[in-house]
């Protein structure tokens, strides 16, 4: 089973910018598709990001897009969210995702890290 632990959240001024990542154990995690997600106070999670297998490809909530952008390195077991111009709306805690598939409304995840903090000041 791939256990996933996120770091890098904190506090950041509107405007500002982090990076987000999510460390892998195991020797599949190059074999899986990968995602962030978020839940802001009072919300549901919701979709930010997902990345193919190979990095080729890549999605975005439009709610990011332009903005954020999730990169991996399969060397490292590594993913990635970089965050840019962020916003106080951007304030959530951010949890990576392993083999993240869509249905519709709906998502089947394999595995949730537990997630890191970040917050947005205006």
């Amino acid at each position: 089973q791939v256990q996933l632990v996120e770091s890098g959240g904190g506090l950041v001024q509107a405007g500002g910018s982090l990076r987000l990542s999510c460390a892998a154990s195991g020797r599949t995690f190059s074999s899986y598709t990968m995602g962030w997600f978020r839940r802001a106070p009072g919300k549901e999670r919701e979709f930010v990001a997902t990345i193919s297998w190979s990095g080729g490809r890549t999605y975005y909530a439009d709610s990011v897009k332009g903005r954020f952008t999730i990169s991996r390195d399969n060397a490292k077991n590594t993913v990635y969210l970089q965050m840019n111009s962020l916003k106080p709306e951007d304030t959530a805690v951010y949890y990576c995702a392993l083999d993240p598939k869509n249905y519709g409304s709906s998502w089947s995840i394999g595995s949730w890290g537990q997630g890191t903090q970040v917050t947005v000041s205006s």
